[in-house]
Order: C-alpha cells, then structure tokens, then sequence
C-alpha cells in the first residue's frame, strides 16, 4: 500500500509531519469532493443523492460524467470500506438498466452535446474511502466492472489528499447499435472483447516512436492507459495526457493536461488548445514526430505528471 506523509515547515525552517485522520461525517467528504469534483477527478457533476428507484432501492452518493464522456458512480466511506464490489456490481446494474434515464439528467444538467456523447462502453465507478483491505483490491479486479479505489486523508490546515490506490480497467460493454445489429442477426451475445492494448492502435510508420512516447507516458508511477474510440487516455486519477493519430499525418497529436500559460509556446511543436474543440483531453498540444521532438517533450510530460 503506498503510504503518504505529508510535512509543513516551521518557522525555524525545519519540517514537521502532519498528523492524518478520517472526517467526522461522511458527508462532510461528499460534499467537499462534490465542490471541486471536475479539478480533483476529472468529473462533471450531475446529481447527488439519486435514488435508483423501488427495484434497486439504492442511493447513490454522486453521479457524474468523466472527461472521457463515460458515466460514473461515485461513493463515500467514511472509515474503510467492505462492502464496495457488491455496490458496485448494483450500481453498475442500475445503471446500465436506466440509460435513457441518465440520458435525460445529463441532458437537464450539461445539455444534448453531452447526453449525445455518453460513452456506455465502460462506465466508471469510484470509491472513495480511508483505506481498502486486499481482499478489496483482488475482489475488484475479478469483476468485469471499471471501479477505481481512492484513499482519502485529511490534514491539519484543512488539507485533503487523495490517492488512487487501486484500479480496475474492467471489460467494455456492446455499443447499443452493436446490441440492435445482434438482435436483428439473432445471434447470441458474444463475450466482451478483450481491450485492446495502445500501441495497436499507431500506424506503422509511428509504431517504434509511439513505443518511446508510451514508455515515456507510463514512467512516473502508476498510469492506467486506456484505449478509446478516438484517442488513448492517460490517466490517474484524471487524464494526463491524451494521443492520437491522424490517417496520412507522420505526427503524433499529445495533449498533456497542463496550463499553456506556463510554457513558451513553439510554432509547430506545441499549442495553446483552450477554447479550441478537439478529440482528447489536455489544453496543451505537442506534436511528436521525431525521436528529437520526443525528447524535446520530455520536460513537458514531466510537469504535466508532476502537477496532476
């Protein structure tokens, strides 16, 4: 288990560590995380407290829509959490039994671009609580749910960390039309596909310079890398960087979740990308196209991982 310390320096310029606890109420934690939901994990906010209903008889914490468009489940334990692959497997039940449901709240809440965009193939749950046993970690990744396992701490001076302890990148759910075409074909339902892994998805002129990017992208710890329809994810707790390809083009698009405003900007290799519509996330993008471009971006991706 990766533990953190965290210290504050006193005035005699010496450090002192900080002494850890669990909130008083878990709804403190709800509603804290609530408040800064998009900067602390990358999801939009749509409801708290739903309630799934006389079948499921559930209330669910927090519902959202990560930046990828998926939607996500979130939960809260105060202390540790034993119960977590139950509750996800009936959430995640519920979810996929009330799509048009949570089709029309985000459509009331973010509007028909995003409810036109939601990505059902791998619907996201995230638990947040003080600490998981290993019987929690094996449990999830023996499910075929996308779950993330967050550690929160609180700090003296109102501090709050969270770590992603664990993740599962579960197995993607059949398109709907994917669903229709099988039922109109009559065939049964086949297994879900296997995810692919990233690199398939370079052409073959980019395949030896993506491998050092890839490499490059998963050098700081722990990166979940997460192929999509469009682009291949990066992530933590949040995407960090996002790649993609474009068909003809010998350059690799990366979009690296970092302030332009932080970096001198070169024509050609890096652009400011805020209030620009583009595939991925990240408002910075660099352009990869050579082994001495890559490297020039080294410092780039460094930062981009070192302030996520």
């Amino acid at each position: 288990m990766a533990e953190l310390k965290v210290f504050r320096r006193r005035a005699d310029g010496r450090d002192v560590e900080l002494v850890d606890s669990a909130v008083a109420l878990e709804v403190e934690l709800q509603r804290r995380v609530e408040a800064g939901l998009e900067a602390m994990l990358g999801v939009r906010f749509l409801a708290s407290e739903y309630a799934t209903g006389p079948w499921h008889r559930g209330r669910i914490d927090t519902l959202g829509l990560d930046e990828t468009g998926a939607p996500v489940v979130i939960e809260y334990k105060k202390g540790s959490d034993s119960g977590v692959l139950s509750q996800a497997v009936s959430y995640m039940t519920w979810l996929r039994s009330a799509r048009h449901e949570f089709e029309a709240l985000v459509r009331d809440v973010l509007g028909a671009e995003a409810a036109e965009s939601i990505d059902w193939r791998r619907p996201r749950m995230i638990c947040i609580a003080s600490a998981f046993s290993h019987h929690d970690r094996v449990a999830v990744d023996n499910v075929p749910e996308r779950i993330d396992l967050v550690r929160y701490r609180v700090f003296d001076g109102d501090l709050l960390s969270l770590l992603l302890e664990h993740s599962s990148p579960g197995a993607p759910h059949p398109s709907g039309a994917q669903r229709r075409r099988e039922r109109t074909a009559g065939a049964p339902k086949p297994p879900a596909a296997p995810v692919p892994s990233a690199r398939c998805s370079a052409p073959a002129c980019l395949e030896d310079l993506y491998a050092e990017l890839d490499e490059a992208l998963t050098a700081w710890g722990e990166v979940e890398v997460t192929p999509l329809q469009h682009y291949i994810a990066y992530r933590r707790l949040v995407n960090i960087a996002s790649v993609l390809f474009r068909p003809g083009h010998k350059v690799i698009l990366t979009y690296l979740r970092l302030d332009p405003g932080t970096v001198e900007l070169e024509e050609g290799f890096t652009r400011d990308m805020r209030g620009i519509g583009h595939l991925g996330t990240g408002d910075l993008e660099v352009r990869i196209g050579s082994p001495a471009t890559l490297e020039r971006a080294q410092p780039l991706i460094r930062r981009a991982f070192e302030v996520a």
